[in-house]
């Protein structure tokens, strides 16, 4: 199967071939190597190589599975057909069998307990791997039936794994005969790290004209705010959160951004209002518990009460 999206094209497909710090990767080698991957939850940011590690995990031992995106199809019928129908029948290559739960911190609070029975059910035949952003979305009899492995890097690992992403993405943009400023490169390594996917993403993006210079620089912060707005303009909730998951920015950047950038996206009956929300929002963040729901909640009120242009 031809893919074109560079994230697909070069997906590793063994353990080996990831780019993870060796404590976090000896764990999964170890799982091939004894032919025996127990139910994990995987937890970390975006990008840094979860459900990579977990689709070269069964694609090593040849193991059928299949990968259902929590965020889209985290519903409880989707858990009664296609992961049941899945869970429930014979490999056809034999020995056990897999579900990858993507996002699993979007599944609904009617999935997450049936899931559960699941786990129980059909324990000799399927296993599942939940990989998320926030673990703490995954209620606890989930936790207590899944190992947890989390992709949190230290110091000194950072610095190891940005070095091996550059090196990664430089023999990438040469097999597809890129030319490229290194430099420039090295800049987006650095803007998006530890987000291996968004980088890639971003560089295919733009390398359209087959070379990647300085020029592109400039142009990133300006595209995202454009895409949340225009969601906001669209009343796309669930986009909006994606959003506020994936972008870089921490709550309180966010809310000057939107500040500084207020006259080319907010007509101007609509700037007094949104500078009173951002303000309350602002202000809100030094003591709000989840500052990811605080967020939100901003973000829900500039879409409910400013007009976009």
């Amino acid at each position: 199967m031809e893919h074109y999206l560079f994230v697909e094209k070069y997906r590793p497909k063994t353990v080996e071939d990831t780019i993870l710090p060796e404590r976090i990767k000896s764990g999964f080698r170890e799982f091939v190597f004894k032919k025996n991957i127990p139910n994990l939850i995987l937890s970390g940011g975006p990008g840094v190589g979860k459900t990579t590690i977990a689709r070269a995990m069964l694609e090593e031992l040849g193991c059928d599975y299949m990968i259902i995106n929590g965020s889209l199809d985290g519903n409880i019928d989707t858990l009664r057909t296609q992961i049941k129908d899945f869970a429930s029948s014979m490999s056809i290559v034999g020995g056990r069998k897999y579900v990858i739960l993507d996002e699993a911190d979007y599944l609904t609070s009617a999935t997450q307990p049936a899931l559960r029975n699941f786990m129980e059910e059909f324990s000799a035949n399927c296993g599942f791997i939940l990989t998320c952003n926030f673990k703490h979305k995954i209620i606890e009899p989930l936790h207590s039936r899944c190992s947890t492995v989390e992709f949190v890097f230290t110091k000194q690992e950072r610095l190891d794994l940005a070095a091996q992403y550059y090196k990664r993405i430089r023999s990438i943009l040469d097999t597809e005969k890129i030319v490229f400023d290194k430099a420039a490169v090295a800049e987006v390594v650095k803007k998006y790290f530890p987000d291996f996917r968004k980088t890639l993403n971003e560089l295919q993006k733009y390398s359209v004209s087959g070379k990647i210079d300085s020029g592109i620089l400039s142009d990133f912060e300006t595209v995202q705010l454009k895409q949340l707005v225009s969601m906001m303009k669209e009343k796309n909730f669930t986009g909006i959160r994606k959003w506020s998951v994936e972008a870089e920015y921490d709550d309180t950047t966010l809310y000057r951004k939107l500040y500084d950038a207020s006259a080319n996206y907010f007509t101007a009956n609509s700037i007094p209002t949104l500078v009173l929300i951002l303000s309350k929002y602002m202000y809100q963040s030094a003591f709000a518990a989840d500052k990811e729901i605080n967020t939100m909640a901003c973000l829900a009120e500039i879409m409910i009460e400013c007009e976009m242009k």
